[in-house]
């Protein structure tokens, strides 16, 4: 039985994350202010890193984001 639900647990958290790197995908392209180039680094950086790109942009710029633009 734990043999069947371990690959289940992993192909859950691979759903998950790839659902939550759209998100922050479309968060950034929508939401980021076009300033300089920060749209397209934090897009190409989110991209590439997959969902490491996505925690970082969530955690240390969408926080930033939301109090300098309210968005």
């Amino acid at each position: 039985m734990i043999i069947l639900l371990f690959p289940l647990f992993f192909i859950a958290l691979a759903v998950l994350s790839t659902i939550f790197w759209i998100l922050t995908l479309i968060d950034c392209a929508v939401n980021e202010p076009s300033e300089g180039n920060d749209k397209i680094v934090w897009i190409i950086i989110i991209f590439f890193a997959h969902a490491l790109g996505a925690l970082i942009y969530r955690f240390a710029r969408r926080p930033e984001r939301i109090r300098l633009y309210g968005k």
